[in-house]
């Protein structure tokens, strides 16, 4: 029979104790609980906040769970329910907006388009499923990087390259438009990222409120733009194709 890996053991205690008891614990009280030497436990909590799956607090010292181990617990919700729960309501975005709709999710340091709906006419289309996309330019990149912490670690220190001349890239101006993303609901890209084309995109959240994609529609910037801004209607339908779609995953109302 396999024998366990000790130091695997002992982190997973770790992350266990974290999760269970008080929000933040010092070292003293993680050692004397596991039993472990101080300089063991430190070690094992030294490779876990690299990791991600743990955090300390400067002004304390103690330690919480990471973005990271938040991150892996979210995508456990697999991504063929949230495409699934998303089929009706993309459907019906597409036909009322009469654009291309995409649901994507944070992979790497990027996003993955994991369902595209075509635009309803009779133009020729490529499905973009499995394509990726910057964080820092697109809706949906700025959609998850508002409000998932582990996107908005990735585009922050991502190169946030400029693909036209409205590409936000100075560190500053991101935040704030971050800010603003989370303060109106949704995020937008008006040649930001391609000349002529214009996308508006929204959260998706599961029933813990946790983000785990964002939904939007792409499409030319005549159609989808009013005197140099996003048709409100437009808006209103993306973002009430988010809540659709974080209802049923039991999110309830948003």
């Amino acid at each position: 029979m396999a024998r366990n890996i000790q130091s695997l053991e002992r982190a997973a205690a770790m992350l266990r104790l974290l999760a269970g008891g008080e929000r933040r614990l010092g070292l003293s009280d993680i050692a004397s609980s596991l039993g472990l030497a101080k300089g063991t436990a430190h070690g094992i909590l030294r490779t876990l906040q690299q990791e991600g799956f743990v955090e300390q607090d400067d002004a304390s010292g103690r330690y919480q769970l990471g973005a990271e181990l938040l991150r892996l617990g979210t995508t456990y919700l697999d991504i063929h329910e949230l495409r699934a729960r998303a089929l009706v309501w993309t459907d019906d975005l597409a036909r009322s907006s009469g654009e291309s709709v995409y649901l994507g999710v944070l992979h790497q340091q990027g996003v993955l388009i994991v369902h595209h709906v075509f635009r309803p006419d009779d133009s020729r289309q490529v499905l973009e499923i499995g394509a990726m996309q910057p964080l820092h330019s697109t809706a949906l990149g700025k959609v998850l990087s508002a409000y998932d912490p582990v996107a908005h670690s990735e585009a922050i220190e991502a190169d946030r390259k400029a693909f036209t001349d409205r590409t936000v890239c100075e560190l500053d101006s991101f935040e704030q438009l971050l800010d603003f993303t989370r303060a109106r609901g949704y995020a937008a890209d008006v040649e930001e990222t391609w000349e002529g084309v214009a996308s508006v995109a929204a959260p998706i959240h599961d029933r813990r409120r946790m983000p785990v994609g964002a939904v939007g529609i792409t499409g030319a910037v005549e159609r989808l733009c009013r005197d140099g801004e996003l048709r409100p209607d437009l808006v209103a339908a993306v973002r009430d194709c988010g809540r659709a779609v974080s209802r049923d995953l039991g999110a309830g109302r948003f």
